[in-house]
């Protein structure tokens, strides 16, 4: 500007032992005062026009540890026990978080900044500074606040944090040595030598840890579990694993707590597991958390399967035992197949008499996932003729749950009747391959489906030949599969052919045929139907052996192998947890719901070579999976993050999600490298703007503090906030004069004048560190 002045710096630092006068903006104001008054002048007495801006910091208090409850010594009450029982007096932040029934997380925000500035205003006296230190925060133009986060969301994640992602690494570990022997009992027993690369820290957990991890996961079962699908991920299906509330599922989550989930202690864990389920077979006892109806999920893993295979097993020889009304004398299941697409109405002959009767009670059963009144409530009792039936008939009808509608025999002209029929046998993964290899060995794969049907419908052919004694083969199309029947009646031209067919009585016998498929020369279906006796459900030889079936799944629990026992137990584990994590509550943030999908098809990829159900693993396989760790871990701090973040902000949800946003696209590198901490250096203190509705939600952070956490807090600074006084201020004074034409060198147009700041004082720090810089600005 062709101006020649001098500008002079001075700062200065008062380390301890702060005067009373400089805490307070008066004081400071003062002080400002006398670098350019003079210094035997009455400064109360004059006025002096100095600007101000002013930024104060408050922090919320950190959790004292001397100042409520004290904590119990040792967490842990027994060596290797799993950390599900809580000791502890008081509740800890994640309590109701749905990884808090097996560790404890540290809470990632320690707490929050606010930053409160004032814009530049005059200041005239003294008086008014101390106005303005008695002014609340609330009156601030501008709020900002900043999280402060625990140092262990960037840390690496390499055992310095306990949590779902640490204990699947030392699974994947145990998966490797899993390929050591061949035996799981060569991992425990004393007289099998253990592999060598084991480590001598792999102890066994004891027998009284097993003992209480056995008893929650067999007895300690709430009556009323919920559907295990319910809340899943919709991409949690695509993991073969067992469901998170699954015997199975609770198993591996036990699995990574027990001991320090080394394979010894699986090993062990295992063992007594299968102990347990054997027991349970043997004294007919319900097997827990496992449903005893359904059909077999092939989705998910062996293992679950055979589970869920025993558990129906034990249902129906439990029922057997008891003579139940779902079994017959023979052990049979069965149902009443009625086709949906046909209109039934029960009319209990009476000129079946006793015969009928006595069919009724030993034949009227419903499937195990029914009521046995809700078959008997369809039917109606009606006095209609049934035309057809005589009096007395030469033929005994057996195994009939009742008249199927207006629906009649093509040759006797009597009511058709719907059998009881036998349950389908249920099959697992592995008994559908032997199955299939079997009959693809026969060589006849043209007809592969009919074949591998070919029990069941026997079965059904053979039912209702008992329950319809003068029925022929196209009696049975008409019942069991409508679409093979052509009707060729113009009264039914407009009903389709997968309703039930209402017959005429004035119009007898229907005219219709089978369909090209069913009367080819030769079709299979009729060569069943000529083979199959007239027997009734009841009669015949079961579909499902529930004593041989069940003790099949007991020998293959008792001779798994170890890697295929650690392979199940890696992808249930990693379904579970993630399971677990999803269950959190986090409010609308998007990008949290974003990562946790991304994990879920992450973990469905990766996951795949375990799926073989055999000896596939590689090391490249292993690599892998602690990558998947790693990404694991990543989005487990992200949850717990969300969850923290909600739970703060209930009533300010745009901060939580700014802040978890802000966190996010700053901290978190894309998902499957190899470390979040090492390739970020930097420290996260961004600022959200707080805006004028969302400050009381701020400022009730701010909780009073107690007198215990302000023992020590002698003095105060003002300007306090819910009884906190800022943890530190940032104050500029400035003083400007006006320069005219005198000032410069040069010729200066007349009449010039511009404000010069010829003071200016920058003030920072807290009553224990207070520092000062001075600028002043003179023309020579």
């Amino acid at each position: 500007m062709g101006t020649l002045y001098t500008r002079r710096f001075e700062a200065d630092r008062i380390g301890s032992q702060v005067p009373l006068k400089l805490m307070h903006l008066e004081g400071l104001y003062e002080l400002f005062v006398t670098k350019f008054a003079f210094s035997n002048m009455d400064l109360s007495m004059h006025l002096f026009q100095v600007n101000l801006k002013m930024k104060l910091t408050y922090r919320t208090l950190p959790y004292d540890e001397d100042s409520d409850v004290q904590e119990p010594e040792g967490g842990i009450t027994e060596a290797g026990g799993s950390p599900k029982s809580k000791h502890h007096n008081r509740k800890p932040w994640d309590d109701d978080c749905p990884w808090s029934e097996w560790y404890s997380a540290e809470d990632p925000v320690k707490g929050f900044e606010l930053l409160t500035a004032w814009s530049e205003k005059a200041i005239e006296s003294s008086l008014e500074m101390a106005e303005l230190e008695n002014a609340s925060p609330l009156e601030a133009e501008k709020w900002s606040i900043s999280p402060c986060l625990s140092e262990i969301l960037s840390a690496d994640s390499d055992g310095k944090r306990i949590g779902f992602a640490s204990q699947l690494q030392l699974l994947i570990d145990a998966l490797l040595m899993s390929l050591e022997t061949q035996f799981v009992e060569d991992f425990v027993s004393v007289e099998h030598s253990r592999p060598e690369n084991l480590k001598s820290t792999a102890v066994i957990p004891p027998p009284t840890v097993l003992d209480r991890v056995l008893k929650d996961l067999f007895y300690e079962v709430e009556a009323a579990q919920p559907d295990s699908a319910e809340g899943d991920h919709k991409y949690s299906r695509t993991i073969k694993g067992a469901p998170l509330e699954s015997l199975f599922g609770q198993f591996c989550l036990h699995a990574l707590w027990v001991g320090d989930c080394n394979i010894r202690a699986i090993a062990a864990f295992w063992i007594e597991f299968v102990r347990e389920v054997r027991w349970c077979w043997e004294e007919s006892q319900p097997l827990p958390r496992m449903p005893a109806n359904g059909v077999i999920d092939l989705s998910t893993c062996l293992i679950n399967q055979k589970l869920h295979m025993l558990a129906i097993c034990m249902d129906r020889k439990h029922q057997f035992n008891q003579k139940g009304p779902k079994a017959d004398e023979n052990g049979v299941f069965l149902s009443a197949r009625i086709k949906a697409d046909t209109e039934v109405q029960s009319v209990i002959s009476s000129q079946d008499g006793d015969a009928q009767a006595s069919c009724w009670e030993c034949d009227s059963l419903s499937t195990p996932d029914q009521d046995p009144a809700s078959h008997f409530s369809s039917f109606e009792h009606s006095g209609a003729v049934k035309l057809g039936d005589p009096e007395h008939s030469p033929c005994i009808r057996r195994g009939s749950a009742g008249v199927i509608g207006s629906m009649m025999l093509l040759k006797s002209y009597q009511n058709m009747h719907a059998p009881f029929t036998q349950d389908s046998p249920l099959m697992t993964e592995d008994m559908h391959e032997e199955r299939l290899q079997a009959i693809e060995a026969l060589g006849d794969s043209s007809r592969f489906s009919a074949q591998l049907e070919k029990d069941i419908l026997s079965s059904d052919m053979s039912a209702f030949k008992a329950a319809n004694p003068d029925a022929v083969f196209e009696d049975f199309i008409r019942w069991h599969s409508p679409r093979d029947w052509e009707n060729d009646d113009n009264m039914e031209k407009g009903v389709s052919q997968i309703n039930a067919v209402v017959e005429s009585t004035y119009d007898w016998p229907p005219r219709g045929k089978l369909s090209e498929r069913m009367s080819e020369h030769g079709n299979l279906w009729r060569k069943i139907w000529n083979e199959a006796p007239p027997l009734s459900a009841s009669e015949q030889k079961p579909l499902l052996d529930p004593n041989q079936e069940g003790e099949k799944v007991l020998h293959y629990l008792e001779t798994l192998r170890p890697y295929q026992l650690l392979e199940q137990m890696v992808s249930t584990a990693f379904r579970a947890t993630a399971d677990t994590l999803n269950k959190t509550s986090f409010g609308g943030l998007k990008q949290m719901t974003t990562r946790i999908e991304q994990l879920y098809l992450t973990m469905s990829t990766t996951l795949r070579c375990l799926q073989t159900n055999s000896i596939s693993v590689d090391a490249e396989d292993i690599k892998d999976l602690k990558r998947l760790c790693t990404t694991f871990a990543h989005v487990e701090n992200l949850i717990t993050l969300a969850a923290s973040l909600h739970r703060k902000f209930m009533q300010a949800p745009r901060l939580s999600e700014s802040i978890f946003n802000d966190y996010d696209n700053f901290h978190v590198p894309k998902l499957g490298t190899v470390s979040i901490g090492r390739d970020v250096k930097k420290v996260f203190n961004n600022e959200q703007e707080v805006r004028q509705g969302e400050r009381e939600v701020i400022a009730s952070m701010f909780t009073p503090p107690t007198a215990n956490q302000l023992w020590r807090k002698v003095l105060s600074m003002g300007n306090l906030l819910n009884g906190h006084e800022p943890a530190s201020r940032e104050i500029i004074f400035t003083k400007r004069d006006h320069l005219c034409e005198n000032y410069y060198v040069g010729h200066a147009p007349r009449g010039y004048q511009q404000e010069f700041e010829t003071y200016r004082m920058y003030i920072c720090g807290t009553s224990n560190d207070l520092g000062v810089a001075l600028a002043v600005t003179s023309c020579d």
